[in-house]
């Protein structure tokens, strides 16, 4: 009972020291920038998105504008 505590307790320092066992991003540092830079751009064209189907991008026309009102 001993040995089977000793090995779960072994089994998940180490599985929490190990990280994702599939990376995310290539271990070569020009192949890493390059995804992360597609990844960064991914997530700018995410916003953009979002505020266009939210309508956000679009002007307001509710804010009032000073007209002068007389002849000019």
């Amino acid at each position: 009972m001993r040995r089977i505590f000793y090995a779960v307790t072994l089994g998940l320092l180490l599985s929490t020291a190990v990280g994702c066992i599939i990376p995310a991003y290539s271990g070569d540092p020009v192949r890493r920038t390059q995804q992360l830079i597609f990844t960064s751009e991914d997530y700018r064209a995410l916003l953009n998105t979002w505020e266009r189907f939210w309508f956000l991008n679009m002007p307001d026309h509710m804010t009032p504008q000073r007209v002068h009102g007389g002849v000019i």
